[in-house]
Parts: structure tokens; C-alpha cells; sequence
């Protein structure tokens, strides 16, 4: 108790106000967005164990795994993370909104064409028609910044095992892919066509020049250290295909099913688990010390390199399924950067 200089009892000291929960309507940006999730995190008080089993009492999924690999990125969280990211973390059902409402803000921002000069006096041009946002990397990139950017591929960001202190990737009793040991929660990969073995799957141009964005092509294994390849299951046996880079952060393979681009694939920001266009089915195509697999997307066909080409610069396009060699490609699952 205290006392006053008299020794009568003074007024008692006022406890100390809870901390508040970080608050999402100023951010502006990817990375103030983030380091706020991260705020967010350690506000709650709850390991990455804690808060997949917190998130389990919501009917939410969410592996402690998944938690710091998403917290480790650069890139924007889907917003289906940050729902139960954010009620795992002891938020009330009307204070998540606006952690939603901020993140379609700045995905919104991100995709906004820049403003017109001062002195051009022309309306903005209207956005692309399509059904989602492209990655934005100008196609030939790659061959500019291979070399250099190599010895990025080291960065925190693009860890997908996600080990934080004390922290381990959970184990897997199941494998997502059937004769393929994926991880539940993804893995690094690289997949190259079963005839061309000294080519990898990776960023290309539309060799005929009628699209001019990035596709997915055969190129020489030796340059092609972006962007890396990840596999992540999205339910029922199939994956996405994910590109990462750096700098450009994240793309799902696409299929493209109308437009210049038809049949091919590209790696677009918007990815949905529920795409058809960016499911792809890993299925085996026979047995033996190299596992062979045919890679279909859930629009139908297979993929093969355009017109059965085993040189270089060859596209990957939807093609229909024979049974062929030409359809075969081998994964094998690298370790993180």
C-alpha cells in the first residue's frame, strides 16, 4: 500500500492498459502490411505451434509452417491467410475486416497503372481484359539478371520450410502428390521434359511473337536459376505451379485458354486454389528409378512441348493426351535456396 508523507493511504496506482492490437487502416504498402502481421503475431503472444492449434478451434487450417513461411515472404498473403491468421491470433470478427479491406487495398494499388504525365492530357488507358492480373516481369528478364541474382537466391523470403525459432517444418504422414514425396505444405522442384533431360521448365517467350508476356518454356538447366520452381498441393492430388523470384516475387502458372496466348502457359499475381487453370495433376507415367510424370491441368489435355520440339526456346502448351514420351517429365524435389 502506499502512503502519503502524513502515513494515511494514498490513491492506488492505476494498472497498466493492455496493450492494443496493431491496427491496419494507415499501411500502404507490401511491406508495412506484413511487418504488421508480424506485430500481429507477437501482440498475440502465441508461438507458430499455438497458433495452428488456435486456428484448429476455428475450423481453419493453418500449419505452423505455412505461418512463418508466409510471415518470411515479400509477397502479399492470400486473403484466405490472413482471415484465419488473424482470428488465430485472437482477433474479434469485426476487427478482422479491416485486415482484409487493407490487404485488397494495396493488392488493388499494386495493379493500378501508373498516372498519365504532366503533360500528357490523355485519358489513363483502361486495364487489360483478362480474368486475373499477369506477374508483371517483362519476358527476357531472366537472361539480364541470372547471373547476378543467383547468389539472392539465399533470401529469408523465399524459405519455404518457414523455420522460425524453434521451429520445424511439421511432419507429413500422407504424400499430397501419389508417388512423389511433397510436402503437405509444398516444396521446391524442378521438372524437366523426360526426352530434352538437359532442359529445365522455366521462364520463355512465345516464339511466334503473338504474345509478348513470359510463358513457360524448355530452357538450358545451367541458366535457368530463376525463377525457381515451387509445388504446392491445393487439394484432392493437385498442385500449383509457382514461379519465385526475389524481386518479382510470385506467379501461379496459368493456362491460357482464349486470346494470342492460347494453350500456353503464363505465371500470373492472382492465384486461386479453386482455378482450374492453375490446378495441375502430377500423374505417374511408369515406374522405375526415374519417376515420370504427366502433368495435366484440370481444363483438360496434357502439357508437352509445343509441336513435340526437344530444342531450347521450346514452349510448354496444352496439348491432347496420346500417351507419348513427348507428355513425360521428371520432378525431382530440390532443397530451399
Amino acid at each position: 500500500m502506499i502512503h502519503e508523507e502524513d502515513g494515511s493511504p494514498g490513491p492506488r496506482p492505476e494498472p497498466p492498459e493492455p496493450a492494443r492490437a496493431p491496427r491496419p487502416e494507415q499501411l500502404r504498402t507490401r511491406a508495412e502490411y506484413l511487418a504488421a502481421l508480424r506485430e500481429l503475431r507477437t501482440w498475440s503472444g502465441l508461438t507458430y505451434r499455438e497458433l495452428e492449434a488456435k486456428a484448429g478451434t476455428h475450423a481453419d487450417s493453418l500449419p505452423a509452417s505455412t505461418i512463418a513461411t508466409t510471415l518470411g515472404r515479400t509477397t502479399l498473403p492470400r486473403e484466405r491467410f490472413v482471415d484465419a491468421f488473424t482470428r488465430a491470433c485472437g482477433l474479434a470478427e469485426q476487427d478482422v475486416g479491416p485486415w482484409l479491406e487493407a490487404r485488397r487495398r494495396i493488392a488493388t494499388r499494386e495493379h493500378a497503372p501508373p498516372p498519365p504525365g504532366k503533360d500528357d492530357d490523355r485519358e489513363p488507358a483502361p486495364p487489360p481484359p483478362g480474368p486475373a492480373p499477369r506477374w508483371r516481369w517483362a519476358a527476357g528478364l531472366l537472361a539480364a539478371v541470372g547471373i547476378g541474382a543467383g547468389g539472392t537466391l539465399g533470401v529469408q523470403a523465399l524459405l519455404p520450410d518457414g523455420s522460425g525459432p524453434g521451429e520445424q517444418r511439421a511432419a507429413v504422414g500422407n504424400l499430397a502428390v501419389p508417388g512423389l514425396d511433397l510436402q503437405a505444405v509444398g516444396s521446391w522442384a524442378e521438372i524437366r521434359p523426360a526426352r530434352s533431360p538437359e532442359l529445365c521448365v522455366t521462364e520463355g517467350t512465345d516464339r511466334t511473337g503473338r504474345y509478348g508476356s513470359a510463358v513457360a518454356a524448355q530452357q538450358p538447366c545451367a541458366r535457368s536459376a530463376l525463377p525457381r520452381v515451387y509445388l504446392e498441393p491445393v487439394g484432392d492430388g493437385a498442385v500449383q505451379i509457382q514461379w519465385h523470384h526475389p524481386e518479382h516475387g510470385v506467379g501461379c502458372l496459368t493456362a491460357m485458354r482464349e486470346g494470342p496466348g492460347r494453350g500456353l502457359l503464363e505465371p500470373r499475381d492472382a492465384c486461386a486454389d479453386d482455378d482450374p487453370a492453375q490446378r495441375f495433376r502430377l500423374e505417374a507415367a511408369g515406374e522405375g528409378a526415374e519417376r515420370r510424370f504427366r502433368i495435366r491441368p484440370d481444363t483438360g489435355e496434357c502439357l508437352a512441348p509445343r509441336d513435340e520440339d526437344t530444342g531450347p526456346g521450346a514452349e510448354i502448351a496444352r496439348a491432347r493426351c496420346s500417351g507419348g514420351a513427348e507428355e513425360e517429365f521428371t520432378i525431382s524435389l530440390t532443397p530451399p535456396p
